[in-house]
């Protein structure tokens, strides 16, 4: 099943960043929240098609909707709209290619959170990955300058910020799928997909009802746009929920890492971003820490 989540993986990546793309370019007229909302709310059909697709095609299915389930798809779906909302601010302030690469951090950090939450301890090699990553991140937090950024260090601060928080997401969804149907990845994948963009277009979409509703209005103005970053998001999310079923999240999340060399050429065709030998420098070490990482 190695090359499934493997393929998954790396179409997840190349989506996410088309997805982001997608996104930043809305920030102008909705906000970071509309933004966001985007990649739930436009997402939610295209996941509902996905699931309608896994019940057709799985036999015996026999969902479990316990607490089990519930706690962590919660505070996994929090936890992915503060990461997102973080994410689209990083790339405004620093750079798209750099924001992507922060959000890297994931692994690492969560390896942390692990420890410190549920006692999860790493190997020498892990922790070693940890103090790469480190190096690379700090290498990144005092940049020269880069072509498009505007506040380089409040970008870096979100972007390691939005890592913390997908990389909590990301364990929180592998265990509430495995809790809802271990014996079925497909259907458990594209069903937690659904319920978790489900319950985050709900919440968005009330909060901005009350406190923005000029971005509300925006994201479904700019329902085109909008629909392309949905679709994009989907098949993302998919992408990442099947792997997370098949493999550990920090062997699905150093795959990932082929998504920081695909937004750095975007960043360039489609923002103009350049990069200098010192930020390429801080990608690579951000890179082989996060792989160390995922090999404890």
């Amino acid at each position: 099943m190695t090359w499934v989540w493997a393929g998954a993986t790396v179409l997840a990546a190349g989506f996410q960043v088309g997805r982001n793309a997608l996104q930043r370019g809305m920030m102008s007229q909705t906000g970071p929240w509309g933004a966001t909302l985007v990649r739930f709310l436009f997402g939610l059909p295209f996941s509902l098609v996905f699931t309608a697709i896994a019940v057709a095609v799985t036999p015996d299915l026999h969902p479990q909707f316990g607490g089990a389930f519930w706690w962590p798809a919660l505070t996994g779906a929090l936890a992915q709209v503060i990461a997102t909302a973080a994410l689209l601010l990083a790339m405004h302030h620093a750079g798209f290619a750099v924001g992507t690469a922060l959000q890297q951090s994931s692994v690492p950090l969560a390896a942390i959170a692990g420890l410190l939450v549920f006692n999860d301890n790493l190997s020498a090699l892990g922790w070693a990955g940890v103090a790469v990553t480190t190096a690379g991140l700090a290498v990144l937090v005092w940049p020269r300058r880069i072509e498009g950024a505007a506040h380089p260090v409040l970008g870096v601060s979100l972007g390691i910020a939005s890592g913390l928080c997908f990389g909590f997401a990301l364990n929180a969804f592998r265990h509430a799928g495995l809790h809802m149907e271990p014996q079925h990845p497909f259907f458990a994948a594209m069903a937690s997909v659904a319920i978790v963009q489900a319950v985050q277009a709900a919440v968005l979409t009330l909060y901005l009802g009350v406190r923005d509703p000029d971005a509300l209005r925006a994201v479904m103005a700019g329902w085109r746009q909008s629909l392309g970053a949905g679709l994009f998001g989907a098949l993302a999310s998919s992408g990442w929920f099947l792997a997370l079923n098949l493999a550990p999240a920090a062997a699905v999340r150093s795959l990932g890492v082929i998504e920081m060399p695909i937004a750095a050429l975007a960043g360039h065709r489609l923002f103009r971003e350049g990069l200098t030998a010192r930020q390429i420098l801080g990608v690579c070490a951000v890179a082989v820490g996060v792989a160390m990482t995922a090999r404890f």
